[in-house]
């Protein structure tokens, strides 16, 4: 087009040679201060004054400033010296970063070689110790079998004798009553009509077929439990091997919807080897109620004694979010170690009263409290029966929520978390509250 023909020869009266003293004007194309000053007074009868190349016009003309080629090689030069000093540095501090991560490579593949080690040796140890085990049952079970086995045939050898016995006599006493001589018969009578003592009858009454149920029924006990443990050992592995998957470099926005929230639920069930006697349990182990009369549980060392507090069944890592549904008043909602005492005093074994435990007070006079390590926070935030948790293990992030139709933070800790987690309630108040572990979809 025409526009762009002009500016073509418009160029073409710049010279196209190696520049002799250049300046630079304000749109930053440089020139020959000649050229540039020529191409200027060209332009003066127009008092606007403009860029031959780009066309940006510039009023007033602008001050030319008598720049040598060494002197602005010298500034570029230095320019060009300070980015390579910029790009030495990083390629410095990259390659640290390199040599940082062959060192994690080599840490990962040693603990993993260890682990996998020491896993053997722990199975390997744990299946002699079953196939002991199982030969000392063996052996128990055939020994008593052989004890039960001679005490049966001793008496049945007894009986036999007895019945031998017993039908000697019955032919002499026949023989006797056809003796026709009476006084015969009297003088034999005397002699042959005693009897010998009977085996006693209660040694002979016949015992169930089953001799050795108890041992099936305690052995598959025993199955059972390994079963939970397994089981249980087997969630935490995963837990733990989804807790060290690699971050990425744009990791993932704590959630801010409920929505978001619940892409994070687990089911929570409570322990019942650490609920407190004064503590009962129902809806599948989900919900706790404070009774006013002793509950009969056996005894366990999990247990918690002196509080009335029970534990998650499950071990918490990674992002997980649960929610908990309370009524009546000062239900404490927690987050504990599990290595928490069970029988110790307050600060060593109530949620929120150490350094192992964080708990969020809910009381019903629309009230709530933080506590941790003995320190208590006041809490505001709008009151509702239901609180959530979200934990993000590895970030060593621990938020309280109010839940309701919208969700409202409460409470955000930010520290860092050594051990696996495991959710947890304390009731300080009175006999019939409740908290429940929702089930969310």
């Amino acid at each position: 087009n025409i526009e762009h023909f002009l500016t073509l020869m418009t160029v073409q009266w710049i010279c196209l040679d190696l520049m002799k003293d250049p300046v630079t004007i304000p749109c930053g194309h440089s020139y020959c201060i000649n050229c540039i000053k020529s191409f200027w007074d060209g332009e003066d009868q127009k008092r606007i004054h403009s860029c031959p190349q780009c066309r940006q016009t510039f009023t007033p003309k602008p001050v030319l400033v008598t720049v040598s080629a060494a002197a602005e090689r010298t500034e570029r030069q230095r320019e060009l010296q300070l980015s390579r000093q910029q790009i030495q540095q990083r390629i410095q501090d990259r390659d640290k970063d390199v040599k940082v991560l062959q060192l994690e490579v080599e840490a990962i593949n040693g603990s993993a070689d260890k682990a996998v080690e020491d896993s053997e040796k722990i199975f390997t140890k744990l299946i002699r110790l079953m196939e002991k085990r199982s030969s000392d049952v063996k052996q128990q079970i055939r020994s008593q079998q052989k004890t039960e086995v001679s005490r049966v045939k001793e008496l049945q050898e007894k009986l036999e004798q007895e019945i031998t016995e017993l039908e000697r006599k019955d032919a002499e006493l026949k023989q006797l009553s056809h003796t026709e001589d009476h006084n015969q018969f009297l003088h034999n009578y005397p002699s042959l009509s005693r009897l010998s003592e009977s085996t006693d009858s209660s040694s002979t009454n016949i015992r169930p077929l089953s001799y050795f149920e108890d041992v099936t029924a305690a052995v598959s006990q025993l199955r059972d439990k390994l079963q939970d443990i397994l089981r249980d050992t087997w969630t935490n592995i995963s837990l733990i091997e989804k807790d060290m998957e690699v971050v990425p470099s744009n990791p993932k926005p704590e959630p801010k919807t409920r929505a978001e929230f619940i892409q994070y639920s687990c089911q929570i069930t409570l322990d019942p080897n650490t609920v407190n006697t004064q503590l009962s349990l129902s809806e599948g182990d989900r919900r706790a109620t404070l009774m006013r009369e002793e509950q009969s549980y056996s005894s366990h060392p999990d247990r918690f004694i002196r509080w009335r507090q029970v534990l998650s069944r499950e071990s918490l890592t990674g992002r997980r979010y649960w929610e908990v549904e309370w009524r009546r008043k000062r239900v404490i909602v927690a987050v504990t170690y599990g290595n928490i005492s069970r029988s110790g005093p307050m600060n060593e074994s109530v949620f929120g009263f150490n350094d192992k435990s964080w708990a969020l007070e809910c009381n019903s006079s629309s009230s709530y409290k933080f506590r941790h390590n003995s320190i208590k926070t006041p809490v505001s935030g709008p009151w509702s029966s239901r609180v959530g948790v979200y934990l993000d293990h590895r970030a060593g992030v621990l938020s309280f929520y109010s839940v309701s139709e919208t969700m409202t933070l409460l409470h955000r800790v930010q520290t860092t978390f050594t051990q696996p987690l495991y959710a947890g309630v304390w009731f300080s108040g009175y006999n019939g509250a409740t908290a429940e572990f929702c089930e969310l979809k």
